[in-house]
């Protein structure tokens, strides 16, 4: 059974609807604009990321579309730290220990391959910026209330049995308690010790919707990328594995501030995607205009 996903409604947009409560990530043209010559294309670089067995991607000639379930081919733990309902500070008295509740969505993402800086950056909202190379989604570095940066808030409690869970994982992500989407909020380490070698440089982990790369902490030569390095959106304009000739992209820090995730988008992106129960109102439901019922994405096997 899938839980929520990104579906396709009839006039082409897509939703992400969760059939049980009739909640929806909305107005989500999910294509980013591309207004560059084609010898800024990004395509060489896409298709030479190591991508999950669980990701499907095709390409046309200026973009490429991402199909996903949303859920990250590595480890997770049983139980998280979850905030009560309405919680937004969080805390020992206002969050709990409980099982995983990651659901699976259904991600199409259309991205563009010839990304463009903007005159001016624009805020990167709630709910998912990027796509990764693991599956799942990045999201900015900020919490539900749209302040709290969820590695500064992270912390441990034990459970019913003694054992210490987390807020944030090994990996720097957790699920949303409402929609179950998976998403990372920092440096994906567990991502990073599999596709970088120890003192190499970072390689393409992730493309954010306006069509710019995302990698981690290192530069060609191995050594550190630190925050006073990159621009207000976390971007840094250098040589990578796969653009040897320079590329603007994102750095993912793993830090315990707002450093730690993207803020801003650098280039031009269509994407608006409103996550119910955070900042930025309820998304719509698939009875008003444009909604939809489910559907599993084209390519992707049936979930169980």
């Amino acid at each position: 059974m899938i839980g929520i996903g990104l579906v396709i409604s009839s006039n082409g947009i897509p939703l992400l609807a969760d059939p049980s409560t009739s909640a929806v990530i909305s107005d989500s043209t999910i294509t980013s604009s591309a207004e560059a010559a084609t010898d800024s294309s990004t395509i060489a670089g896409v298709k030479a990321a190591q991508w999950g067995s669980n990701v499907q991607l095709t390409y046309s000639d200026n973009s490429f579309t991402f199909v996903s379930y949303g859920i990250p081919n590595h480890a997770r733990p049983a139980e998280y730290v979850l905030p009560n309902p309405g919680a937004t500070v969080l805390n020992a008295s206002t969050t709990y220990t409980g099982a995983d509740p990651t659901k699976a969505q259904n991600y199409k993402f259309t991205i563009s391959l010839n990304p463009t800086k903007s005159a001016k950056p624009t805020s990167a909202s709630l709910g998912p910026i990027g796509v990764m190379i693991y599956g799942a989604a990045l999201f900015n570095p900020y919490e539900g209330d749209g302040k709290s940066v969820a590695t500064l808030d992270n912390f441990t409690m034990n459970n019913s049995k003694g054992q210490d869970v987390g807020f944030l994982d090994s990996c720097n992500g957790h699920p949303t308690p409402m929609m179950g989407t998976y998403h990372y909020h920092a440096l994906p380490t567990c991502i990073t010790q599999v596709v970088d070698q120890p003192d190499g440089p970072s390689h393409l982990i992730g493309v954010a919707f306006d069509g710019f790369p995302i990698y981690g902490d290192r530069a060609m030569d191995g050594s550190k990328i630190t925050a006073t390095q990159l621009d207000s959106c976390n971007g840094i304009t250098s040589a990578t594995p796969e653009f040897p000739n320079g590329i603007y992209h994102y750095v993912l820090l793993d830090t315990k501030d707002s450093t730690s995730s993207i803020r801003c988008f650098s280039g031009k992106s269509s994407i608006t995607i409103r996550m119910p129960g955070m900042q930025g109102g309820p998304g719509r439901s698939p009875n008003e205009p444009g909604g939809s019922g489910m559907n599993d994405p084209p390519g992707m096997p049936p979930q169980p």
